[in-house]
């Protein structure tokens, strides 16, 4: 890591704190719907007016759930037109339809699963923590083994998820579901937290980084060219740097790691960043959390690592999407509840 790398990173996070810090308070809210917010929503805060125009006048951020435990792992089905994600510690999956925003209960044993995509095919991947491997569920109910090993030792609890157009899985391992019971069963890791890929065609794991401490949230940039990673080390070593890496992708490995941002705000504090989405414009859309009103929720970045906007939340949020039928729905997974905002620009991906 660069010392001029470093400079701007922090120069970036106190530039946006600045404009961050100018709010008077974060917007208090009923969010029953009873007594509506007026437009445009406070919340939806834009620092960079060039570079942030995302933010649509007439659309609020609306609570379209409540009564998880932990949500986490939220993707788009487009097929289904359904969003889908994981209540970690209550062991399940759930589904709302974009139709009528009626929310079931999609898989009522899911092994503790938290990240969730969708292939080129449509079919659903799952990052299981008691299991701990990684699953596709096939259109006639089967369950497939995409992951579970690497070189011949248990993986340690996969938690993140994504897919290249070439059909290749790219996923992370951390291990927080060995680590308390809660979101899967103690045990003990065999191996050092990384990145792997499952090659589309044959199958075959590999290794692709294993420099950060917890490899979270992960996300390609619109070319599939950079791929994106949070770094949550700091969950139990707190001393250690909150922060996304960014790589290249050069074919099946990933070089040249440098840091794309941390995730302090001056005079706010420093989050973690959990899950993140690329837009079609290559900003960087993070679930921040962990310090409180006007802080949680999601930030966004530009490509260059200057912070852009946020979209504040009344809990901290792991994990996002876009979802909707032109992608244009954001969705977020926010510890009990799961939220949803209509902005003026598309994820870049079909999950």
């Amino acid at each position: 890591m660069s010392n001029n790398l470093t400079r701007r990173s922090l120069l970036t996070a106190a530039a946006g704190a600045a404009a961050a810090t100018s709010l008077v308070a974060q917007t208090k809210r009923d969010w029953t719907g009873k007594d509506p917010i007026g437009y445009p929503d406070p919340d939806v805060v834009v620092l960079d007016p060039a570079r942030f125009k995302a933010k649509i006048n007439n659309a609020v951020i609306e609570r379209v759930h409540v009564g998880n435990r932990w949500a986490e792992g939220i993707a788009w089905n487009g097929n289904a037109q359904c969003v889908i994600w994981s209540d970690i510690p209550n062991n399940r999956q759930l589904r709302r339809n974009e139709d009528d925003g009626h929310v079931s209960v999609f898989r009522p044993a899911a092994n503790y699963s938290n990240g969730n995509t969708f292939d080129n095919q449509g079919r659903q991947l799952s990052c299981e923590h008691d299991t701990r491997r990684v699953v596709r569920y096939e259109p006639s109910g089967k369950v497939t083994v995409i992951a579970d090993k690497f070189e011949g030792k248990l993986l340690n609890a996969p938690n993140d998820i994504v897919v290249d157009p070439n059909d290749n899985i790219w996923f992370t391992d951390p291990g927080y579901g060995i680590l308390v019971a809660y979101e899967g069963h103690l045990d003990k890791p065999q191996i050092k937290e990384a990145v792997y890929r499952v090659d589309g065609k044959t199958g075959q794991i590999a290794k692709v980084a294993d420099d950060l401490h917890k490899p979270n949230g992960l996300c390609f940039s619109p070319d599939y060219k950079k791929l994106y990673i949070c770094d949550t080390g700091a969950t139990h070593e707190p001393t250690l740097p909150k922060t996304i890496q960014q790589y290249d992708v050069n074919g099946a490995k990933l070089t040249n790691s440098k840091l794309f941002i941390n995730t302090e705000i001056k005079g706010k504090g420093a989050g973690l960043a959990d899950g993140i989405r690329a837009d079609v414009d290559g900003n960087i859309w993070a679930g921040c959390g962990w310090v409180g009103p006007g802080y949680d929720g999601v930030h966004i970045f530009a490509p260059n690592g200057d912070m852009i906007g946020m979209i504040l939340l009344p809990e901290t949020c792991a994990n996002l999407c876009f979802g909707g039928l032109h992608r244009n729905r954001l969705f977020m997974a926010a510890s009990q509840s799961v939220y949803s905002v209509y902005v003026e620009t598309r994820g870049a991906h079909i999950c």
